[in-house]
């Protein structure tokens, strides 16, 4: 739950904090050291609030003992944080980059930036494909599918065919 989901009247309650040598939950991230099904060793997982999957799993160091794994602790489960936030960021780009794309062609009337702009949704999918003069000024934009793909040439066919929607 999140700040603000706390309604006016004080109900509901931000998850505690747990600090315990498997599990550790702060700053709505919760650590949880498990065993490793691959091997025989330990891995913890990251999962940040409000989701079902972990961000980050990973090995796990083992004790002194060679047989329990090593305990959490403030500056392992900081570390952690920041290693799962930074795989959720280099995600968001990822996902960013493949849903939004652009070429620049040059024309006879100077440079044109052709962007394509993917939008996943499930039901009914589909993209613009728009394009811009170097003021920014916007030339054209048509809805096409979501498959369609953007290159230097298909931006070049589509300038060239008066900006008409591609086949």
């Amino acid at each position: 739950m999140t700040v603000s989901e706390i309604n006016e009247t004080g109900e509901g309650e931000l998850p505690e904090e747990i600090n315990e040598p498997r599990l550790w939950r702060s700053n709505g991230w919760t650590a949880r050291v498990i065993k490793n099904e691959d091997d025989e060793g330990w891995a913890v997982e990251m999962i940040k609030e409000g989701e079902s999957e972990p961000a980050l799993v990973g090995p796990w160091t083992m004790g002194r003992d060679k047989k329990n794994p090593k305990p959490l602790d403030p500056p392992s489960f900081q570390t952690l944080v920041k290693t799962a936030s930074e795989v959720l960021r280099r995600h968001e780009h990822q996902l960013h980059a493949m849903l939004h794309k652009k070429v620049t062609v040059d024309s006879k009337n100077g440079p044109i930036l052709v962007t394509l702009d993917i939008v996943a949704d499930e039901d009914d999918p589909y993209a613009t494909l728009g394009a811009q003069d170097a003021a920014g000024e916007l030339l054209a934009e048509v809805r096409v599918g979501p498959d369609f793909k953007l290159s230097a040439s298909s931006a070049r066919a589509w300038i060239e065919d008066e900006f008409r929607t591609p086949d």
